[in-house]
């Protein structure tokens, strides 16, 4: 990429797209063309068709998706597939159509086998069958990597999947309903701080910036301890969802676009492509190769909140995957490696929401 090409960022607002653009501006690119929702609902063909039209971007990171953690996952099950195989569609035809020069798509780790090898290479992939609680995420995803490979195939197009491991970082979603597992454990562990120490000023802040449901700081000591004790958070205890067993890898998302950039600049389709026979999983992970169980995890971030009640995982809720530990190995013969471990990027993160939280 030269520095002026024109680069879309799809999701410039959201968790990955938001640090992408971060990153790219920092490199000294210049020429960005970004939509918010409000501007461009990717599920639209028509819309998106009329944008690449006039706009004609020449490079496109499509990090737009409808995520969230495995209570989202399992409540939603058909607007996870239903909107994010629209927003991959007709993202990737009509770059197609509009003669992108290159597209990076970004998918999710979950596309692979609940029990699939440990740690996970990219050629597990449809092995055996997924998770089930965000089986439809993970079947939009493959479809989306398949896409990628189908189109370059057809069309001799350059668009390269990555699949990164789970991500959090700077503008994640702190929703209790809908947030993966380790900002929903920051949020929930302050609050229980919080009310450990009757903060009940901090506690209004932080629900009058993220009300929790439709309860803001404006409501009543009941109602906020109510809403709260839904969502396992008590003054002297703060309950987690499973067991704390599942094993679980954490990338920082400015590293996750640090990487993403990367390749954009440095690894083409060809690059990945097998050479003869067959091709399949050309994708790439993207992650640390270094696991954590949940409880660890929970402890980390206990210990840096400074939460002094208990920490109560209640089995009866789901698991989700045992483990999801990223086969890193192409990537690193690629050349890029990380280097945020999860202790700073903990620390890292709660200050970002501190900071986030009482505007």
């Amino acid at each position: 990429m030269d520095k002026d090409n024109k680069i879309f960022v799809a999701g410039h607002r959201g968790l990955v797209g938001s640090a992408i653009l971060k990153n790219l501006q920092g490199k000294g690119y210049t020429n960005f063309v970004l939509r918010t929702h409000a501007e461009l609902d990717l599920t639209d063909q028509r819309a998106v068709n009329d944008f690449f039209e006039t706009e004609k971007p020449e490079y496109v990171f499509l990090s737009a998706a409808h995520v969230g953690g495995i209570m989202a996952n399992s409540r939603y099950r058909a607007d996870f597939i239903y909107i994010n195989l629209m927003i991959q569609n007709n993202v990737i035809h009509a770059s197609y159509k509009n003669g992108v020069k290159k597209l990076l798509f970004l998918g999710s780790t979950c596309i692979y086998p609940r029990e699939a090898p440990q740690p996970m290479p990219e050629n597990c992939l449809l092995t055996s069958p997924l998770e089930y609680t965000n089986e439809p995420y993970a079947i939009a995803k493959i479809a989306g990597i398949k896409m990628c490979e189908s189109y370059n195939l057809q069309y001799g197009t350059n668009y390269i999947a990555v699949m990164p491991t789970n991500l959090y970082g700077p503008n994640d979603n702190f929703n209790l309903e809908t947030s993966h597992v380790l900002p929903a454990m920051i949020r929930k562990i302050h609050l229980g701080k919080c009310l450990f120490e009757r903060n009940w000023n901090s506690i209004r802040k932080d629900l009058d910036f993220r009300p929790v449901e439709t309860v803001s700081g404006s409501a009543s000591e009941s109602e906020i301890l109510a809403v709260l004790d839904k969502y396992g958070i008590r003054g002297n205890k703060v309950e987690l969802w499973g067991t704390g067993k599942p094993l679980r890898e954490f990338l920082w998302s400015e590293e996750m676009a640090d990487a993403s950039v990367y390749i954009m600049e440095h690894v083409n389709f060809a690059d990945v492509c097998p050479k003869e026979g067959e091709v399949r999983n050309t994708h790439i992970n993207i992650g640390t190769g270094v696991e954590l169980t949940i409880k660890e995890v929970a402890a980390l971030i206990k210990e840096n909140i400074g939460y002094q009640g208990e920490l109560k995982f209640n089995a009866s809720k789901p698991d989700g995957t045992l483990r999801k530990l990223t086969d890193v190995t192409k990537l690193h013969s690629l050349g890029w490696h990380h280097s945020i471990e999860i202790n700073e990027g903990i620390d890292r993160l709660y200050k970002w929401y501190l900071n986030n939280s009482n505007q």
